[in-house]
Parts: structure tokens; sequence; C-alpha cells
């Protein structure tokens, strides 16, 4: 089985490290391997000392000849089963590259939403028929985009699958952000955006009871947004909002803390920092979109509450703080869910599966 994987490695080491090691596992494997990213890879040395040929390139744009053109060359001239899509760049021209061709199209879908029938670039991406299968990182992914495909069954779950060994952050010291000691921290690691539901967050910091001794630490780009910074200044418990912003050292932060949020509102995949507070031990307050409520066993590992729900998020919140010695219980077994559910020989073996299941077609 030969196999093109057409993606982007410009992010973070940490960042692309469960898509890169599902590559370096299906090369362990047995399946002959050609990537098609960066040249300046932080794992080119690794594939190339297992045999994965890099080419250095990525599409600049969707639907761009020249691209598509260079996509075929390779495919033609490299006798390829199966090209391997991961962004919508990459399935736009790589689609068109394959269309006089046997080759199998697998392609890549992370999150829900944003996927509909009325519009014609999705025919060009997701619901085009030419794509053999899509292999979603959640469920709720995978139910989401069969809604709207013409071939449901071509849509199929492979969770995105991480080791407890590539965490080992020495947690970070929460003082430089004026906590005192002994309060019950959680953490909210994400880019602001609005669906990720920030201002329904610092709304739930109002419905704690007085007495809580929670602090809310948010880190991400973007969190000096006008919109966000006047609902924390209006807050009754500003002081114990703390913005730290963009940081590397974000799982140590995590680490730091006693319980993790995200208050997602919609269009969630399978998040990653939740998985990362999880590998930590830390228990996670997740809401109900989509593969959230895949990690997080209710009451087990975690809580989920529905999402936009300010008053649930401030129960969870509070139940999680007055209960410490059953949070750390909570944040044991999320570690232990990580390594047993979501671990990336499951993601080898799993994706290896797909593609013999395309090729058997």
């Amino acid at each position: 089985m030969k196999a093109l994987w057409i993606t982007s490695h410009k992010d973070t080491k940490n960042s692309i490290r469960p898509e890169a090691e599902t590559l370096l596992g299906l090369a362990r494997a047995g399946v002959d391997c050609e990537i098609m990213t960066q040249g300046d890879s932080v794992y080119r040395k690794q594939m190339e000392a297992l045999g994965i040929r890099v080419i250095d390139y990525v599409p600049d744009r969707k639907f761009d000849m020249a691209s598509a053109r260079h996509i075929r060359k390779h495919i033609e001239a490299g006798g390829h089963d199966l090209i391997h899509l991961f962004n919508n760049k990459a399935i736009a021209n790589g689609l068109i590259a394959a269309r006089k061709s046997k080759v199998k199209v697998i392609t890549y879908r992370g999150q829900t939403g944003n996927v509909h029938r009325y519009d014609p670039v999705c025919w060009m991406t997701h619901l085009n028929p030419r794509i053999d299968r899509i292999i979603c990182v959640a469920n709720a992914v995978r139910d989401d985009l069969r809604k709207r495909l013409l071939q449901p069954e071509r849509a199929v779950t492979v969770y995105k699958g991480h080791d407890l060994s590539w965490y080992s952050d020495t947690p970070a010291d929460l003082s430089e952000f004026g906590i005192p000691a002994g309060a019950f921290v959680i953490g909210a690691v994400a880019n602001y955006r609005p669906r990720k539901g920030f201002e329904v967050l610092v709304e739930a910091m109002r419905h704690l009871p007085a007495n809580t001794p929670v602090h809310l630490v948010l880190v991400g780009g973007g969190m000096d947004n006008p919109k966000l910074t006047r609902l924390i200044d209006a807050s009754p418990l500003k002081e114990r909002i703390h913005i730290a912003g963009f940081r590397r050292d974000a799982t140590a932060i995590i680490a730091a803390c006693q319980a993790s949020v995200l208050a997602s509102l919609k269009r969630e995949g399978l998040p990653k920092t939740v998985i990362e507070a999880m590998v930590y031990s830390v228990p996670p307050i997740v809401t109900d979109t989509g593969g959230s409520a895949e990690l997080v066993r209710h009451r087990d590992c975690g809580l989920v509450v529905p999402p936009g729900d300010a008053e649930a998020l401030a129960r969870a919140m509070s139940e999680l703080a007055t209960d410490r010695e059953r949070a750390a219980g909570m944040g044991m077994r999320a570690r232990a869910r990580i390594d047993v559910h979501f671990n990336i020989r499951e993601t080898v073996s799993n994706t290896l599966a797909v593609y013999e299941s395309a090729l058997a077609d």
C-alpha cells in the first residue's frame, strides 16, 4: 500500500504531534508513505529515518490549477494507492488532481458545522462524491457530516490519539497571576472566538456562591477583545478572573490548575486542550457540543453541561471546588481514559483499517 499525505506542518511540534505520529505509525506498520508538506517540518528527520519521503510543497490557495498539476504529477509518477488530504487547500486541489486517476481519496474533518448542500464550494471539497472516505475526529463530527453526504457511510470516525509520555511539563507557578495559595483554580485554554463561550464563562462566575474559592485563568490569544474585557470589568468577581493571554507554556498552566473548563457554544471536534487537561489529571468541565462529551464521561472523569447555560456551568464549577477529593478522583480517571480510549496506537490501527476498507471497495 502506498499513500501520499498532503498537509501543513507549520504549527508547533505539540500541535501537529498526533497527526505526525500517526504517519510514523503507519510507516512502521508497513505502509509506503510520502508526505507533501513544509520542508522544514520539525518531524522531517524522524519521517525520513523511517523511509518516508518528504516533498517540500504546500498548496497556496484553494482551486489552484498549478497546485493541482503539481499534485497530479506526483500521483502519476509515484503509483500511489491513495491520497490523504488534511485541510481545505489540500482537499480542493487534491480532488482536481485525482480526477483522471484511480487513486483512492481520503480526507479529514476536524469539527462540526459549516458544510451545506446549498454551498457550491462544499461540493468541491467535503461533499464531493469523488471522496472515498472522510475520517472524522469524533462521532459527533461524523454524524453531523452524514446528514449532508450523498453517501453517508463514507464518513467514519477515527479518534486523534495521544500518548501520556508526550506530556511531562512541570506545573506552572500560578502566583504570577496573583492567585493566593490554596485557591481552587480553573483553567480555560482556547483562542478567543465568540463560539468558545468565554462570555458565558465570565457570566457563570456571577452565579457562584460568594464563599466559593474559585479563581479563573483564561489562556489564549485574543483575550483583549473589548466585549470580553468589558464583561470582566463589570463582574463582581473580576479580581478572581485572570487573563494570561497567549502562552507557550499553556499546558504547564493547565497542569497547575485543579480543574479545566471549555465553555464552547458550537462547532467543536475533539478538543486538544481538553485532552491535555485530562492527561495531567485535571478534571474537565465541558459543554455538550461536538466530541467533548465523547471525551468526558459525565460525573466519572469530568462534568458535561448544556452549551450557553451559565448557571449550569457555575453549578459544575462549584461542585468540583467544594469537593476537592472527588475532583482529584475524576482527574485520575480522566488520565486513564485518554490512555485507554484515545491513544495513538488505536489511531494508527483504525486509520490503517480505513485505508484497507477504501482499497477493498
